[in-house]
């Protein structure tokens, strides 16, 4: 008789380490570079951001960290809808709300502060009434 604890974890296991989820955790890691945005805009307003679209600073998990110009929210969402689709196989969903706990199944941990930040850094997701929204995304 096999234990069905141990069962999940070896079909889990090998999902991980699917190039896609592998990918996606990178994207994730090198999405953010250190310190505060340098951007001619940030330097001018002494990094007031009153009036941006998107946050160039952001605080990922207590460390200050600026958003390179590869996250977009079209980005954003093809890294993680390959890496959602590899791992659970049907095709992610591309509007509504966005299922954080989902996406946390396939990202290490150390990550998923990072999730919520990106989603919403890059236009991916917006926060209404405690959850993301998913907005929509050309693919042009």
């Amino acid at each position: 008789m096999t234990d069905a604890s141990t069962g999940d974890l070896f079909e889990v296991g090998p999902r991980l380490a699917l190039k896609p989820v592998v990918d996606f955790g990178a994207f994730l890691r090198e999405a953010f570079g250190e310190g505060p945005c340098g951007c001619l805009r940030c330097v001018e307003s002494c990094g007031i951001e009153t009036g941006y679209e998107h946050r160039h600073t952001l605080d990922v998990g207590g460390v200050i960290s600026r958003r390179f110009a590869k996250t977009t929210a079209s980005d954003v969402l093809q890294a993680q809808k390959k890496a959602c689709v590899a791992y659970f196989k049907p095709n992610a969903p591309v509007t509504g709300s966005l299922d954080m706990e989902a996406v946390k199944a396939f990202v290490t941990p150390t990550l998923h502060e990072r999730l919520r930040v990106l989603a919403m850094a890059s236009g991916l997701a917006k926060a209404r009434d405690g959850e993301l929204i998913l907005m929509a995304i050309s693919d042009s």
